[in-house]
């Protein structure tokens, strides 16, 4: 009798295993983040900006990433204003570098003021959130595994970008090549 509990509970903890392992290897994947790597989404865009990592000055910041670079695209999209000698003035496809310096502070901060929200010139939740609603879909599908068209429509721009198959963000930088939205390389120019 009490080989026949052992037995029986050997078994419970097996399918009890299979199941949980069953059960993982079906669950969506995990919210995308900067520990994943890329800016990526699934289902529906609404929600897919909301839960990056934050971008600020500093490696430490992704400020030196394809990450950046796709932030930037979206300042020169929304018109966001930088200051320099001459004043305030919109940011420029030129300075689509990948690289999260002062000017780019600043712009995020004019964009965050505009979109009243909190001025601090980091893009987290908050301010990367806000972009989706100028996201449209164009093409494609919400499906996992499928490609997603999507334009942004900013205040001053438009650009053209898609959610590949494995939901990773796509985009071209300023000379017109396709880039993936990743936080650990910069590859854009």
């Amino acid at each position: 009798m009490n080989s026949h509990k052992s037995r029986s509970r050997v078994i419970a903890a097996a399918v009890g295993l299979a199941t949980a392992v069953t059960l993982g290897l079906g669950a969506p994947p995990a919210s995308a983040k900067a520990s994943d790597g890329w800016v990526r989404g699934y289902d529906f865009h609404i929600d897919d900006l909301n839960d990056e990592g934050t971008l600020a000055k500093g490696p430490e910041n992704f400020g030196y990433s394809n990450a950046t670079c796709f932030w930037q695209k979206i300042l020169w999209a929304e018109g966001a204003k930088w200051h320099s000698a001459d004043g305030w003035v919109p940011f420029k496809i030129s300075m689509i570098d990948g690289v999260f310096g002062t000017n780019t502070s600043y712009a995020t901060q004019s964009l965050q003021s505009s979109w009243h929200i909190g001025v601090d010139g980091k893009v987290g939740n908050e301010t990367f959130g806000k972009a989706h609603i100028h996201m449209f879909k164009t093409g494609g599908s919400y499906d996992r595994g499928e490609v997603l068209n999507l334009e942004y429509r900013g205040a001053a721009h438009s650009f053209k970008l898609f959610r590949n198959p494995e939901g990773k963000y796509t985009f071209k930088d300023r000379k017109g090549d396709w880039r993936q939205a990743g936080y650990n390389y910069r590859t854009c120019g």
